[in-house]
């Protein structure tokens, strides 16, 4: 049998890191001995355990030893190690067998130092600065040759998500999809963290699909823009193609939403939107030009508000702000997504997903949907601190409104709006 010895440390009980590290073991075809334990005796007192791993064969020990480090899990005899760093073969390539992150918290040992990684994000590697004494995640796409790249785990430890003591209101939801607890409550748990965000001058992203505009939820987000809980958003060429298409015919996908019957030469109209956004040479240009005068996209250049709006092969037109280069797409959004301390995400999937990829696990993360998969996903990938909504985003954002503004009056719905 391989064995290695684990330290762990922090609040390890009541954040089930515990717990998860011994289930992961057996899962993953290991076995443990629990060396030693030091519970705190107060809430805020922190625990340490002392953990032998085993497994059958060197290789497995190596998978194992990877996959709980992940949660905090440290080899003993690898604390006093320094990472392993080797050059970039060359632009836009790592090393063989480069250290490949996570979105907490990590630190890597060079020259017996632990250095803190800036930058925190999944799928990159870790580019070293011998000068400065500073490390960095970097995607594959920005490295550049003789870079020095982390190769392997070893000098290399991760801070798990820990509860916060004391803990905060919104913490009461675990990271998992909610499809029966009270939503009113949810909701009112998530508008107390967003008002908290804003008092604290902290930065809101809000990541939405054409689906706020299709249910006649766009009208909500436009209010939360005029209030001043978003600061950042992200979207494709579709939820503003539609927002425009609406402001400029009342129509989304060429249907009235007042009216919820097809306008003739409906299927025209976010070609029309998209023309004329084009003649006006932006979206920016046609608020200027009093062409787009009211939506998402008039709010948000009226207010200050940074959008991205990121490619597919999808797209119709597309608007001339679409950042067609996908790469280029994904360093403006990780660009933009520096200092955001909060994200709602609404009725996307590959958008929910491809920012959940950007953002550090210290980012309080909301995924509201119809279909519960998509929270699935977005966790499966790896943003562990999202939190799940199921349930359609008009009567949501409609909700979250009022609690964010006790102040407006409830307003009946549409006619005909189906949610």
């Amino acid at each position: 049998m391989a064995r290695s010895v684990v330290q762990i440390s922090g609040h390890i009980i009541d954040s089930l890191i515990l717990p998860k590290i011994l289930d992961l073991i057996i899962a993953l075809g290991g076995e443990f001995e629990i060396l030693q334990v030091q519970i705190g005796h107060r809430r805020a007192d922190r625990s340490y355990a002392l953990i032998q791993v085993e497994a059958s064969t060197p290789e497995l020990l190596e998978h194992v030893l990877a996959k709980i480090k992940e949660h905090g899990a440290l080899p003993v005899e690898a604390e006093g190690q320094s990472a392993e760093l080797q050059p970039a073969p060359a632009d836009g390539v790592f090393p063989d067998h480069f250290y490949a992150t996570t979105n907490l918290k990590t630190w890597v040992r060079v020259n017996d130092q632990w250095i803190e990684v800036e930058l925190p994000e999944m799928d990159c590697g870790i580019r070293v600065d011998l000068t400065a004494m500073r490390a960095a995640c970097v995607p594959i796409h920005r490295v550049k040759k003789d870079d020095l790249i982390v190769v392997g785990h070893r000098g290399v430890k991760i801070l798990p998500p820990e509860r916060r003591v004391p803990r905060e209101a919104f913490e009461f939801m675990s990271s998992a999809v909610s499809t029966e607890q009270p939503k009113g409550l949810l909701i009112r748990e998530i508008a107390e963290s967003m008002r908290k965000t804003r008092s604290d001058n902290g930065r809101i992203l809000v990541v939405a699909g054409p689906g706020l505009v299709h249910t006649g939820a766009a009208r909500h987000l436009v209010e939360l823009i005029e209030q001043g809980y978003v600061h950042v958003l992200f979207a494709g060429n579709g939820l503003a193609v539609h927002d425009i298409e609406t402001a400029l015919y009342g129509t989304s996908l060429g249907v009235y939403l007042d009216k919820t019957i097809r306008a003739a030469e409906g299927h025209e109209h976010h070609l029309w939107a998209i023309n004329t956004i084009r003649k006006a040479g932006g979206i920016r240009q046609a608020v200027e030009q009093g062409v787009l005068q009211k939506g998402i996209f008039y709010s948000c250049v009226q207010k200050g508000v940074d959008f991205v709006l990121a490619g597919s092969i999808r797209d119709d037109g597309p608007l001339p702000d679409v950042i067609t280069d996908t790469l280029k797409a994904q360093d403006v959004m990780r660009e933009k997504a520096r200092g955001v301390t909060f994200a709602l995400m609404m009725a996307t999937t590959l958008h929910a997903i491809a920012t959940g990829n950007l953002l550090p696990a210290t980012v309080k993360t909301v995924c509201v949907d119809i279909n519960p998969a998509v929270v699935t996903k977005l966790t499966d990938r790896g943003t562990f601190q999202a939190i799940g909504l199921v349930t359609d985003v008009e009567p949501f954002l409609r909700e979250l409104r009022e609690y964010l503004n006790p102040a407006i009056r409830k307003e009946p719905e549409p006619a005909g709006l189906s949610h």
